[in-house]
């Protein structure tokens, strides 16, 4: 079939067939995602996104708005549909209480998200250019409301169309210049780029956008191949890393009954020799534990503190994910507590905490909005804390002997572009990110959280350190390279040095100043008569 008779094809459906065809090339974008990371594929879903709405058709600009919209909906839904259908394993971990209300993860949040898009397709449509100029107007549109998902309502900026160029390594170091939000810039034009082939421009002419399109990938992975050094990041000198990946089951992991039993395999297997020539342990300066390590609260388990001193040489340090209890105020009965990262010298005392800042939705608390309708249908959040936990106040640096100033992350808050630095403080030397990926098995979930705080990694040029309860722990340098790492599902211990920061990236210093001088640019040539 004629590329023109296909993209007629799709303009002149309408019903139930476009609402499949939505669908359908929607849910093909999480094909480019990881773990596949079949990044060409990024061209079906947005070349086909550009034919859809310019079937969006009607007699006035607002019929012409809710056709567009709704187009957008359908591909939206089909895109976080396929691409989070694991947030159903998560239900699963305790299916007597929450298996009955699946589908509000795997159906009604994707329908929820989809909104997004369908609002960057109905007003991409009323300011609809003709010829290659609605190609950066899509992209701008989407872009848009990408950022919006990122930020509304907490935000929950997962699987960014971004992402779908993330797996390729050269591609994805223009986020050290324009962040992710950037990249999806760049990665809406380049995979809309040929829908020009199928509509509208008659002879050369159809042939710019995709030209220009492949330029702009050849330049993408140019840079990328300039950024990248050849040989390994330098070293952090006197810093030898040991991260702890138990791979816990996730029903067990919280309950109080195993509490002595897990400590005690976290001590073992902390002490593993990795190798003939490794004395466990006593060879590391840094031993670190994943997120919500305990089904107790260490600071108030003395005989926990012991058992930990014990285990660890002179000078060495464990950093370890952990609920930690504040100071009840005047009329509570108890007291808040926090998801943390504390830090433990070799005398069993925690002499520095970080508190989580940007909690889970649902995951780790409910919404004061929506508290009372949700407990009233029977649910609740899915950690074993009456009322959840409760967000930390700031995001400060952890100052930990031995190593350079840790920006902490715990868990999603890695996912967030632009808001993984401390709120003061000098620039840090590595981002720690503590994460328990245990809720969603052996599935994609856990390969997409790697690939976007490795994304962060890019970002601020700095090295990542990523300890998960089940996978995947990795040492990243500061220019996303993975250099050493544990796979999915495996329980162990991985010795590794600590690379150093790379140069301070454009990003780093100026956030999202190149996305909106891009957009503006963008603006401008859309509006530009084809000639």
């Amino acid at each position: 079939m004629r590329l023109s008779a296909l993209a007629d094809g799709i303009i002149l459906s309408w019903g139930w067939r476009k609402r499949l065809i939505a669908l359908a090339t929607g849910a093909s974008g999480a094909l480019a995602l990881p773990p596949l990371d079949l990044w060409p594929l990024i061209v079906v879903p947005m070349t086909v996104a550009v034919w859809l709405i310019d079937g969006a058709v009607g007699a006035t600009a607002s019929s012409r708005f809710r056709a567009a919209f709704a187009a957008g909906w359908w591909w939206g839904f089909g895109f976080f549909l396929a691409g989070l259908w694991w947030l159903g394993a998560a239900f699963l971990v305790e299916a007597d209480k929450f298996a009955w209300a699946m589908p509000l993860g795997v159906v009604a949040l994707p329908a929820f998200l989809a909104l997004f898009p369908a609002l960057a397709f109905g007003s991409a449509r009323l300011l609809w250019p003709a010829g290659a100029g609605r190609i950066l107007m899509l992209a701008v549109a989407l872009t848009v409301s990408e950022w919006l998902r990122g930020h509304v309502l907490t935000g929950f900026p997962w699987n960014v169309y971004g992402m779908m160029l993330a797996g390729q390594g050269f591609i994805a170091q223009f986020a050290a210049l324009g962040g992710l939000y950037g990249l999806t810039l760049l990665a809406v034009a380049i995979g809309a780029a040929p829908a020009t082939l199928g509509t509208a421009e008659a002879g050369a002419r159809r042939w710019r956008a995709p030209i220009l399109a492949v330029l702009t990938l050849a330049t993408l992975i140019g840079f990328g191949a300039w950024r990248i050094p050849d040989a390994a990041a330098p070293e952090v000198a006197g810093v030898k890393l040991r991260l702890m990946q138990p791979n816990l089951a996730q029903d067990a992991k919280f309950n109080a009954r195993n509490g002595e039993a897990i400590l005690n395999e976290y001590l073992a297997l902390s002490d593993r020799a990795t190798s003939p020539s490794t004395l466990g342990v006593q060879d590391v300066t840094h031993l670190i534990w994943p997120e919500s390590a305990f089904p107790f609260l260490l600071g108030r388990s003395p005989q926990a503190l012991q058992r930990i001193a014990a285990a660890l040489p002179p000078n060495t340090t464990l950093i370890t994910g952990a609920a930690r209890a504040g100071e009840a105020l005047p009329g509570e009965s108890r007291p808040p507590i926090f998801n943390s990262v504390q830090v433990v010298n070799d005398e069993g005392v925690i002499v520095s905490s970080y508190d989580k800042v940007h909690l889970v939705p649902f995951g780790e608390y409910l919404p004061p909005v929506l508290e009372r309708l949700i407990r009233s249908v029977g649910l609740s959040e899915f950690v074993s804390i009456p009322g959840g936990f409760a967000a930390g106040t700031r995001h400060i640096p952890l100052s930990i002997r031995g190593l350079p100033a840790v920006a902490p992350l715990l868990c999603y808050e890695a996912i967030f572009p632009g808001e993984v630095m401390p709120q003061q403080g000098p620039r840090p030397g590595l981002m720690l990110n503590l994460t328990n990926d245990g809720w969603f098995g052996q599935t994609s979930g856990p390969y997409q959280h790697l690939a976007q705080a490795r994304m962060r990694a890019i970002e601020e040029g700095l090295p990542l350190v990523r300890v998960a309860n089940t996978g995947i722990s990795a040492v990243i340098d500061g220019y996303g390279r993975i250099t050493a790492s544990l796979p999915l599902g495996t329980q162990g211990v991985l010795d590794a040095n600590l690379p150093q920061a790379a140069p301070v990236t454009l990003y780093a210093q100026f956030g999202d100043a190149a996305l909106v001088g891009l957009i503006a640019l963008f603006l401008l040539l859309a509006r530009v008569r084809p000639g």
